[in-house]
């Protein structure tokens, strides 16, 4: 039977402090410790980017990343993209452009844009499809997605 941990996190700009086995990863420790549900189990392999977060600002694959390696650092789940009392950006431009679909796949993608667009504000096409390209939506064919994201950049952006 593993040891218990205590790890000291910052989620969603919150201090948490949680006990973990050392072998249990993110996903598993947002979603069933935490309660952050809107990471989604995908594929549990690293393909479909479900379970996309940020750790640092870096889009980051939760069910490949062990929980003690996110200690210190500072996670940022769907939950924590919008603020009190409005949707991010990006959020509302997928609302605006029925990137949605079925939604499982959102909150990745989301997450994905989000880190683009904050390094990146004036990313092009090419940009926004390399930036999402670890993340699978079964429901389109992803042109309302891209379409999304690209509204979702500053005004004035072609």
């Amino acid at each position: 039977m593993s040891t218990q941990r205590v790890l000291r996190l910052s989620i969603n700009g919150q201090p948490v402090e949680v006990p973990s086995p050392p072998e249990r990863i993110l996903l598993d420790l947002l979603r069933e410790d935490l309660n952050l549900t809107g990471t989604k189990r995908g594929c549990d392999l690293g393909t479909c980017g479900c379970c996309t977060v940020l750790l640092d600002g870096r889009p980051t694959l939760s069910c490949l990343t062990l929980a003690v390696l996110a200690e210190g650092k500072a996670i940022t789940t769907i939950e924590g993209v919008a603020s009190a009392t409005e949707l991010h950006r990006v959020q509302k431009s997928f609302v605006e452009h029925g990137a949605t679909q079925c939604g499982f796949c959102t909150p990745g993608f989301v997450l994905s844009a989000v880190a683009l667009l904050r390094d990146h504000p004036h990313a092009s096409r090419a940009e926004v499809v390399d930036a999402i390209s670890g993340n699978l939506c079964r429901c389109t064919g992803y042109s309302k997605i891209i379409e999304a994201i690209l509204a979702a950049r500053p005004a004035g952006t072609a």
